[in-house]
């Protein structure tokens, strides 16, 4: 079944992490899995945890608990990809509560969620722990980080039989806190087991104490490579958003106080080149679906050693080459905890603006619920809309909203050859996403 499942997501073969984690992941096990961010910790334990679930037992057997809803999507898209059969649920906070009551009415196999959300569900009695065997902790450390502890102390002090339990985090654990009552944990530490990738250290200071320029110019620089630039609060997202905008710097935002559908499509705009700068917070360091970027740009340096370690995480993986820049004012210093070689880089002061990307998304008003399928919007942009195949981009079909990347240069044609068209006899909305 395990070859089924990695033909089903397009893997060739199990990394070394992962080979052991299903080796040693088995009902009754206690685990403990170590390893940098996107290094494959999903499927090390959802493999094996699919092996644990009964299809003779009605209810929830396995319980996934982590920190952000979209690791829970991310997570929950992976094992419906792998097409087990056993049904799977997602609970977060920020959207009706009443949608996923209807969900747990009848119950799935695995279900993923948030403390906070799950934690609710219990007291709600919303489904019954009581075939609840397996729990999995992800980013478990992010989890304690986020303030989580109640939460989670309660929802495994709610459930009797837990038999298997999984933690995962990016960062080694200096102590398990007791409530997660682990007895004789087997420990997977390949935090130093890296692969063959570089990561340069930078550093540009700007004359007086406003960077934004700086960061304009590193911007302009840096032209179509992709750029992950980190602040630490939303606010400062939100400010040099509107300042990059006045000179001109195409780019996408991504924080905790943006809607979800938002944030989501800052995602994919991201994902499929739409964008090749996204301004964040933390909450992009890990967990998220995005791509290998080239450049992680510390706006704002890290309050902390795990801040640090988990922004930069974001590049220089599976054995790429990556680039860390610190963006500092004429007064501030490295902080005590980065240790790492540090080269510092003079920028030129005449720089033009990076090209447009080749790419713009359009948002498709159907989706999975309407029993659509990427082959039926390449199709649609194909026979409808007329365009080549080279064209279209990365096409991402979420339950009731579709998106696709389309070379900018046929976009304002397409839309007009494409308006009051049907898919699959449904008439449907095509628009430039926003």
């Amino acid at each position: 079944m395990i070859h089924d499942y990695l033909q089903l997501l397009n893997i060739k073969e199990l990394k070394p992490m992962q080979v052991k984690a299903l080796d040693n992941i088995k009902n009754g096990s206690q685990v403990i899995l170590l390893s940098p961010t996107g290094t494959g910790k999903t499927l090390a334990f959802l493999l094996p945890l699919v092996e644990l679930l009964d299809a003779s037992v009605s209810g929830v057997q396995a319980l996934i608990l982590l920190p952000s809803r979209e690791l829970a999507l991310q997570i929950e898209k992976v094992f419906k990809a792998m097409k087990t059969g056993f049904k799977v649920n997602t609970c977060y906070g920020g959207h009706p509560i009443t949608t996923e009551l209807n969900n747990l009415s009848i119950p799935p196999s695995l279900l993923i969620g948030t403390p906070g959300r799950i934690a609710d569900h219990i007291r709600r009695k919303s489904f019954n722990t009581k075939n609840i065997r397996t729990i999995v902790l992800d980013e478990f450390d992010k989890s304690l980080e986020l303030g989580f502890k109640d939460e989670m102390e309660f929802i495994i002090g709610s459930i009797d039989n837990i038999t298997t339990k999984i933690l995962t985090s990016a960062t080694n654990l200096e102590e398990i806190p007791a409530f997660v009552e682990l007895k004789d944990p087997i420990y997977l530490d390949f935090l130093e087991k890296g692969v063959d990738s570089v990561l340069i250290h930078k550093l540009v200071r700007s004359e007086g104490n406003d960077k934004l320029d700086l960061l304009f110019r590193l911007l302009c620089q840096l032209g179509q490579e992709s750029n992950l630039v980190f602040c630490n609060h939303r606010e400062a997202v939100n400010r040099i958003s509107e300042l990059l905008t006045d000179k001109g710097i195409a780019h996408g935002i991504f924080h905790g106080g943006m809607e979800q559908d938002q944030r989501e499509v800052s995602l994919i705009k991201f994902r499929n080149g739409t964008h090749h700068i996204l301004l964040t917070t933390d909450l992009a360091a890990r967990g998220l679906d995005i791509p290998e970027i080239k450049n992680v740009i510390h706006y704002q340096l890290p309050t902390t050693r795990n801040s640090w370690m988990h922004r930069n995480g974001r590049t220089a993986r599976m054995d790429k080459n990556g680039s860390a820049w610190l963006v500092m004012a004429q007064n501030d210093y490295i902080p005590d905890f980065i240790t790492e070689p540090i080269h510092e880089m003079v920028l030129g002061e005449e720089a033009g603006l990076p090209d447009p990307t080749p790419w713009e998304t359009i948002y498709i008003s159907l989706g999975r619920k309407d029993k659509i399928s990427k082959g039926d919007i390449a199709g649609f942009l194909m026979q409808v809309g007329l365009l080549k195949k080279e064209e279209i981009g990365r096409i991402e079909v979420q339950d009731y909203a579709s998106f696709a990347a389309i070379d900018r240069s046929v976009v304002k044609p397409m839309l007009k050859q494409l308006s009051g068209q049907q898919i699959k006899r449904k008439t449907v909305k095509v628009e430039i996403a926003h």
